[in-house]
């Protein structure tokens, strides 16, 4: 096993980097925790924000050569590549801006003398992967740099590039050895850190089957983790939701990043048979108009997704959903020309006893319902394992807020395919995982909340 950057567009290796050793993981995980316990824990808050808000500035500064690791390592297509860099850059001043104010002391009412205080536990563990190889990054990194915890980064063995270019932003920003520190480990390595005292929290956003190792592994060792696990995320489309506006959101939904996104839009669940049908003919033909190909295409709004591996699940889950009965109204077929590239596919007629029905598409299928009322949608919506994100769109935004509550879902978008903001809280309930990033939340799963009373 090693670290390789395998060009999506072409297939092409480009570079490959070993993996570290027992012991230079171990040295690892002594220098950082060694930098948490006499340096970084005791730096004013104001210094440790300085240090992310001057890393977003480099981010900034070096735009162009962060977007490129993007589009080489994982077919990001380069104008979405933009869009990440800066909202990353965004999150990292965001925590810079309000760190202070998210880590302040606080009294607590009713009890004079009391006061709650905030604390950073020590060192977190994070394993990410490789569709947002920034983003993923900075919802852990920023938050937890700002509270004074230190970071130990496990990032997918497809973007070593990308891993590398990030932890550049922080030695760079002034961050001594330890805060930051960038990991090419195993996975039998990983859980080894998991079980060492040394490790306080652990972070992973990742399969289902991932996260049901790591948070196992993190209970038998009494430390706290966050899970983020991925969706089968709806799209309820209402009576009243003006088409043109769901269709064209829906297809954003589903396509952006190529498909390649935990609370991309897999599902949509259309109330009405004759909306339906209309629904359906105009995603066929919207579908058929999207350009696949070369992501430095300005043009281009699916590239290739991120691994062989990945197109050959892709193409797995959709033969055995055919073989399940279901129909494949648009695509479905791997693309004839170097490089990963699957047509965007709609599917319908997916039973409950379709394998489909419950799994995460991860790339630009979408599978396609159509219901006969209200209660029906939301009974379909839910009927899934997984409850990251869900979207509602109606031309009553009242209605489709009752309609909102109703869904089980960490996140509810009513009509719109996105809103990323920092300040918005990301994560999800049932398998979709545990614990929240981003926003003030994302700032306290790794804190000690401590109670000082003076009698």
């Amino acid at each position: 096993m090693s670290f390789q950057t395998i060009n999506p567009a072409t297939g092409e290796l480009v570079k490959e980097y070993p993996l570290q050793s027992d012991g230079e993981v171990f040295a690892a995980l002594e220098k950082a925790d060694r930098r948490y316990r006499e340096d970084w824990r005791f730096r004013p808050i104001a210094e440790r924000a300085r240090i992310v808000g001057r890393a977003a500035e480099i981010l900034r500064e070096k735009r162009n050569e962060y977007v490129e690791y993007l589009t080489l390592e994982m077919g990001k297509v380069t104008r979405f590549g933009y869009f990440e860099v800066d909202l990353v850059a965004d999150i990292l001043d965001y925590y810079a801006e309000h760190g202070e104010e998210f880590l302040a002391e606080r009294p607590l009412p009713g009890e004079p003398g009391a006061k709650l205080v905030t604390e950073p536990i020590g060192v977190v563990l994070a394993i990410e992967p490789w569709n947002f190889p920034y983003y993923q990054l900075a919802r852990v990194a920023a938050s937890q740099l700002v509270a004074g915890n230190v970071v130990l980064m496990k990032h997918a063995e497809s973007v070593p590039q990308c891993a590398l270019a990030f932890a550049r932003l922080f030695e760079e920003a002034g961050a001594s050895e330890g805060v930051y520190t960038n990991l090419f480990c195993s996975v039998e390595q990983i859980a080894a850190l998991i079980d060492d005292f040394r490790v306080r929290g652990v972070t992973l956003t990742g399969s289902e089957r991932a996260g049901t190792a790591v948070g196992e592994r993190a209970g038998r060792n009494l430390k706290k983790a966050v899970l983020e696990l991925g969706g089968s995320d709806p799209a309820v489309i209402l009576p009243g939701a003006p088409l043109d506006h769901a269709v064209e959101q829906v297809v954003m939904g589903r396509t952006y990043n190529s498909g390649q996104g935990c609370v991309n839009i897999k599902r949509v669940i259309v109330v009405g048979r004759e909306r339906g049908e209309e629904m359906l003919a105009a995603l066929k033909e919207r579908f058929a108009a999207i350009k696949v190909g070369d992501p430095k295409d300005e043009d281009t709004l699916v590239g290739p997704l991120s691994s062989e591996r990945a197109l050959n699940g892709l193409l797995r889950q959709i033969a055995d959903a055919k073989a399940a009965g279901a129909r494949i109204v648009y695509g479905g077929h791997r693309i004839d020309r170097p490089g990963f590239y699957l047509e965007p596919t709609i599917i319908t007629d997916v039973g409950e006893d379709n394998p489909l029905y419950q799994e995460e598409a991860f790339g630009p299928v979408l599978s396609f319902y159509v219901v006969d009322d209200e209660e029906e949608a939301i009974r379909l919506a839910n009927a899934t394992r997984y409850g990251l994100g869900s979207y509602v769109f109606d031309a009553d935004v009242e209605h489709a807020r009752q309609v909102a509550a109703r869904l089980e879902a960490g996140m509810v978008y009513i009509n719109s395919c996105f809103a990323d903001s920092p300040s918005l809280p990301f994560g999800g309930v049932k398998n979709s995982g545990f614990g929240r990033e981003l926003s003030e939340l994302g700032i306290g799963e790794f804190l000690n909340r401590k109670l000082i009373r003076v009698a």
